[in-house]
């Protein structure tokens, strides 16, 4: 368990819309980090299954909330019982540059970040989860990448993955972001490849899912994936719609990634 000089949050009364907000002080970013947290309404909520919900390139923590209306969404499945209860953990990727790709760097580790501080501040400030929740991962674009990157690494700890719209391999991100990353991934040299990843940890692997709009930049990759996928036998879902690289795309679609990780509990 990790253990933080301190954590900030927000102040009920001052909250709306069932969610919450964390500032963190993180070992691994050497900075202080954002989280947005949507929890469902109740006061009897205990242990409830926690998604982590990753963003892409040139955003932050709020950006699923704010351009999708994911908490609402939310809230609005619970109360009609499409869904079962969940808590949406939404950190910022660590803010390096236009986007970390959730991976090590040289000074800063943007995947310990996800895997040790997110999920510890939130268990330890947010009183309806606990190490007994169920943890899933999910995001769109670099977080897909995120997503299925890290499921493949630590299939142990997740029940289940959803990439939407996901970049594939850590090349990928050359033509999403600003900076020059090739050090980057040379030094991630084996660590870079969701395909590779899924194949070496096969045995670990969670419940796979993950869709792309026909019309999007990125199908090319998410087919081959699937086809990869497919060619080893590593059971997954693989569901294309109409659509492109959009945040209608991604707010329409979201529900197929809940509902998956629903039908896992």
């Amino acid at each position: 368990m990790t253990e933080f000089k301190y954590i900030t949050i927000s102040i009920p009364r001052f909250e709306s819309d069932n969610l919450r907000y964390i500032t963190v002080k993180s070992k691994n970013l050497k900075r202080r980090g954002d989280i947005s947290v949507f929890v469902p309404a109740g006061n009897n909520h205990q242990d409830l299954p926690m998604v982590l919900l990753l963003h892409g390139v040139c955003a932050s923590h709020w950006v699923w909330t704010h351009y999708a209306g994911v908490h609402l969404q939310m809230q609005d499945w619970i109360n009609k019982g499409l869904i079962k209860p969940m808590v949406l953990v939404m950190p910022s990727d660590g803010l390096s540059g236009d986007g970390s790709g959730y991976l090590p760097h040289k000074d800063q580790n943007f995947e310990k970040w996800i895997m040790e501080d997110v999920i510890d501040a939130v268990t330890q400030s947010i009183e309806q989860t606990s190490d007994k929740s169920v943890l899933f991962i999910a995001g769109q674009s670099m977080g897909g990448y995120g997503a299925l990157r890290l499921a493949a690494k630590y299939g142990d700890r997740f029940k289940a993955v959803s990439g939407i719209s996901s970049i594939t391999d850590g090349e990928q991100l050359k033509d999403h972001v600003e900076e020059d990353i090739t050090d980057l991934l040379k030094e991630n040299a084996a660590d870079v490849s969701v395909i590779d990843m899924m194949l070496r940890n096969r045995d670990k692997l969670p419940k796979v899912r993950f869709d792309c709009g026909a019309e999007d930049a990125l199908i090319a990759a998410n087919r081959e994936l699937h086809k990869q996928l497919l060619m080893h036998n590593i059971p997954h879902v693989y569901e294309e719609f109409e659509g492109g690289h959009t945040w209608d795309y991604w707010e329409k679609h979201f529900f197929d990634t809940i509902q998956f990780f629903n039908n896992q509990l």
